[in-house]
């Protein structure tokens, strides 16, 4: 049987051709922006659970949360801090939870980004999502976002950033004075 060559075809068969090498990138892992999820044990980190323990990897991008109990042990995806220079490091403890916080740049944000502005308390823009966790070091924080497109990746200006339903999850089982580490 005789198949006639046709422009037609020809397009077909290049377009297919320049699409193959997306559609198998697209079954292959995302590996820039996806935790590693590697389990952690809370004694690498304290000597003790207290109230609970989290840590924070900034380099897997994921959160690790021990109840007090030992009972519970969950894993996180997070955003992490763009760059270095934001990260903090060391050892802190939740000091303070709130629902619908509101945000207020900080005054090194107001040096790089003089048209930001404080958002309310629940409105759909504001950076800290639904829920947030204070830490006892001053503008860092454990919080929610609205924009799903961050988590896994280095996105955030020195905070730890969970999807909004698992920062309420975290935010009901976390007690005040839970440590943390942000390694």
């Amino acid at each position: 049987m005789h198949k006639s060559f046709s422009r037609r075809r020809l397009l077909a068969v290049s377009g297919a051709t320049l699409l193959l090498p997306a559609v198998a990138r697209a079954a292959e892992p995302v590996r820039h922006n996806v935790s590693g999820f590697a389990q952690q044990d809370w004694r690498d980190h304290f000597s003790e659970l207290g109230q609970g323990a989290i840590v924070c990897d900034t380099l897997s991008r994921a959160l690790h949360f021990w109840a007090g109990d030992g009972s519970d042990y969950r894993v996180y995806p997070t955003s992490v801090p763009k760059t270095d220079e934001l990260t903090k490091r060391g050892y802190t403890k939740i000091v303070r939870k709130k629902v619908g916080p509101s945000w207020t740049p900080t005054p090194s944000q107001m040096e790089r980004f003089p048209d930001w502005r404080p958002v309310a308390g629940g409105a759909p823009d504001n950076p800290l999502g639904s829920h947030a966790l204070y830490f006892d070091w001053p503008a860092y924080l454990i919080h929610g976002t609205h924009d799903t497109r961050k988590i896994g990746r280095r996105s955030s200006d020195g905070c730890i950033g969970l999807y909004n339903e698992k920062v309420a999850e975290l935010f009901e089982i976390t007690r005040i004075g839970t440590q943390v580490r942000l390694i």
